[in-house]
């Protein structure tokens, strides 16, 4: 693993499904806990933000309210944007947002969705082809939308190499725990999801 601190970014919004947002946010905060512990003198690994449209509150879904660290104008450099679902129809009419999501995307070296999540990527041209997954039940609304993109059934995340996606909710934690594995290794995402009492599903 770098010793450089990564930077993780999620993006907020409102109608976002707020276990979409929260596993990503769970996993890698706890993982970096869990790193310190073993090695202290070390930065931590990852310091995860969120990133709205403003520096607003952001009302999520049944009613969570967020207050994001940064808006776009002032969002920092990413090393991972996560993008989660929720009811994405205004996310995908925000040409400001699809705008930061295309340029964060294009400069960081992984990015990720989690249900319909897979939309917001597609609509700013960052999900062009090739195989992807979204919620069960929105997975043939996402092949009627993007007709280029192979959705893919029955799988909690499909790993493109520099775009990852997954199905809704508690998939976005095991593919959250996937790329950790991927970053830092597999015993500390192990040892991470140990910690947070989840059985993580890996394939």
């Amino acid at each position: 693993m770098s010793a450089a601190t990564l930077t993780v970014a999620i993006l907020a919004f409102d109608e976002v499904e707020a276990l979409d947002f929260a596993g990503p946010y769970e996993v890698f905060t706890t993982a970096s806990r869990m790193a310190l512990r073993e090695r202290p003198s070390d930065p931590a690994p990852f310091e995860v933000v969120s990133v709205a449209r403003h520096r607003e509150p952001v009302r999520a879904r049944a009613g969570l309210t967020l207050l994001p660290d940064h808006g776009v104008a002032d969002a920092p450099p990413v090393d991972v944007l996560i993008v989660p679902g929720g009811v994405v129809d205004a996310v995908m009419r925000c040409t400001e947002t699809l705008r930061w999501v295309a340029q964060a995307s294009e400069r960081a070296p992984l990015t990720a969705s989690v249900c319909t999540g897979a939309f917001v990527l597609a609509a700013s041209g960052v999900l062009t082809a090739g195989p992807v997954t979204t919620h069960w039940e929105d997975q043939a609304d996402l092949a009627r939308a993007f007709p280029a993109l192979d959705v893919k059934a029955g799988v909690r995340w499909v790993d493109q190499g520099r775009i990852v996606t997954s199905g809704g909710i508690s998939a976005g934690i095991d593919m959250s725990l996937h790329l950790f594995a991927r970053l830092a290794g597999e015993a500390l995402a192990l040892r991470t999801a140990r910690q947070m009492e989840f059985v993580w599903t890996r394939h």
